[in-house]
């Protein structure tokens, strides 16, 4: 078998990695087996399908989801003088403002966030959230003042210009959306591109470019988000024809997403409401190029703290892990009636809404993380935009020391291994083995499995024809904040050097897979004719 050593970009890291102890070469009695070299192409999803968001709110800094523990008393401390935009920011409508606490504008020039981003890419970096709804972009570098009235927070150039230099030295296309609160609108009522046009010229003006947007961010909870009270799903279809001719006109080449929307209520019976069904019905003949959604399998402890919507207990649970699977089937039966043919792409998910619950850093959520971008893999969707990059709960890095959570790692591992062209692993989902396959990134003929085994008591095992290096993801309590690689736990070095990931020899024959464990096995003699180059 040829040698596959991941090596990850570093600054020379000569971590040692110890002996898997977790997986082993046995006899196991209940073994499942793969057929690596003929494994059939179920298709292909983009370059960059693991993508990340980075909030609005925390390019101008602004209110975004109060740290779980801290008082809202303090949370509500005037922001610093030199802050851009409001004092305190604004907050969605309807929301508490209990559940929010004010953050500052986020350094894009941190070389630590530059370098763990750069690892992830190529991807795409959506730059939009509820709080873009309402922000103005003032098309100056600097700003002290409060935003005009019917706006809620202010965009400076010089903050957006930070976005464009960091995309480009990270290799990340931006996806974005559009203000769309009442200071966009005209005396009728209906929106207007004077906003958006400004926002598009000056984005060109510094050598950037907007790979593809939304023009709103959730257009099904479209008040909450800004937009005036009573508005409609006729509303939102007159508006959203404005838009499309605007944006035809001012960026052909940027992809044009829709609706965006969350949850899968339809409400067919209320033409009026604003469901994804109905939105999207109203917009005809302005067609989208790319059918876009969100999804949250629950709301965090903050939005709902006496009705628990998920628990640490369901949390590797095959009901908890195929919630994503019923949102993609909602979704794609609405692209199939309405937007036949279209390409979809998830552009906003995490493990729960409102910044994530309090485990959503840990290694428990890395289950649904890899299972959900395996998942949707399989089924044919392009993107997958995670929610966020570096902010709150369920941010990839840990927002006060850009820490790697484990989830990062998980998504490391996935960007260094599993490549374009997906595979149909063979093996049906069953508590305890779940497993996806992809060709082997820069092998040809080569195959990553990616074996999860969700159970939290039960080993089991996989046969395999021939060698594989092995990468195991293990924690010694699975809401731990650190997760071993092979048994060794990985971290950044002195100077921030992302570690070598070293592998784990395996087979021929039965492979074990730890009670809660993730690995991914590199078949790089797989000789599989769809991973042919």
């Amino acid at each position: 078998m040829r040698k596959h050593r991941l090596r990850l970009p570093s600054a020379g890291a000569t971590a040692a990695f110890i002996g898997l102890s977790m997986i082993v070469a046995t006899a196991a009695a209940q073994s499942v087996s793969v057929a690596p070299a003929t494994m059939p192409r179920v298709g292909t999803v983009d370059e960059r399908y693991q993508s990340y968001n980075v909030e609005m709110v925390e390019v101008t800094g602004g209110r975004f989801w109060r740290p779980y523990g801290l008082d809202p008393k303090a949370s509500r401390r005037q922001a610093p003088p030199s802050a851009v935009g409001t004092a305190q920011g604004h907050t969605p409508t309807g929301m508490s403002s209990t559940l929010h606490a004010y953050r500052p504008p986020i350094d894009l020039t941190n070389a630590r966030l530059r370098k763990l981003a750069a690892a992830l890419g190529p991807s795409y970096m959506r730059v939009s959230g509820t709080w873009a709804n309402n922000t103005y972009f003032a098309d100056t570098d600097q700003t002290s003042g409060d935003p005009p009235p019917g706006f809620g927070s202010v965009l400076t150039r010089q903050q957006w210009r930070g976005v464009v230099d960091f995309a480009k030295a990270v290799d990340a296309g931006i996806v974005t959306s559009f203000a769309i609160g009442i200071g966009t609108r005209d005396a009728q009522g209906a929106w207007t591109a004077e906003q958006a046009g400004r926002f598009l010229a000056y984005t060109r003006s510094i050598g950037g470019r907007i790979v593809a947007a939304e023009w709103m961010n959730e257009p099904n909870l479209a008040v909450m988000g800004g937009a005036p009270a009573g508005y409609s799903a006729a509303d939102y279809g007159r508006d959203f024809k404005i838009f499309h001719a605007f944006a035809r006109h001012a960026a052909p080449d940027m992809l044009i997403l829709g609706p965006g929307a969350v949850g899968i209520t339809s409400g067919h019976a209320d033409a009026a409401a604003l469901t994804a069904h109905n939105i999207l019905a109203a917009s005809s003949p302005a067609h989208v190029d790319v059918l876009s959604y969100h999804h949250y399998g629950a709301l965090s402890l903050r939005c709902v703290a006496q009705d628990h919507q998920t628990t640490p207990a369901a949390a590797l649970s095959e009901e908890w892990l195929r919630r994503t699977d019923e949102a993609l089937a909602f979704h794609r039966k609405l692209r199939d009636e309405l937007e036949p043919g279209r390409p979809i792409w998830l552009t906003e998910t995490a493990e729960a809404a409102c910044g994530g619950d309090p485990w959503a850093g840990t290694f428990l959520d890395t289950f649904r993380y890899l299972d959900q971008l395996g998942r949707l893999a399989s089924q044919g969707v392009q993107v997958v935009a995670h929610n966020t990059l570096v902010a709150s709960d369920y941010g990839l890095l840990n927002d006060k020391t850009l820490e790697p959570k484990p989830n990062y790692w998980g998504a490391l591992l996935w960007r260094r291994l599993m490549g374009t062209t997906v595979l149909e692993a063979g093996v049906p989902i069953r508590e305890g083995l779940h497993v996806y396959a992809h060709c082997l990134r820069g092998t040809s003929g080569g195959v990553a499995l990616l074996a999860i085994n969700n159970s939290r008591t039960r080993s089991t095992s996989l046969a395999l024809p021939v060698e594989a290096d092995g990468f195991s993801l293990t924690a010694e309590e699975l809401e731990a904040s650190h997760v071993s690689l092979n048994g060794h736990e990985l971290g950044l070095g002195a100077s921030d050097e992302l570690p070598a990931f070293r592998e784990r020899r395996l087979g021929p024959g039965d492979v074990e897979l730890a009670p809660a464990s993730i690995t991914f096995l590199a078949i790089a003699d797989a000789r599989n004719p769809s991973c042919r180059s």
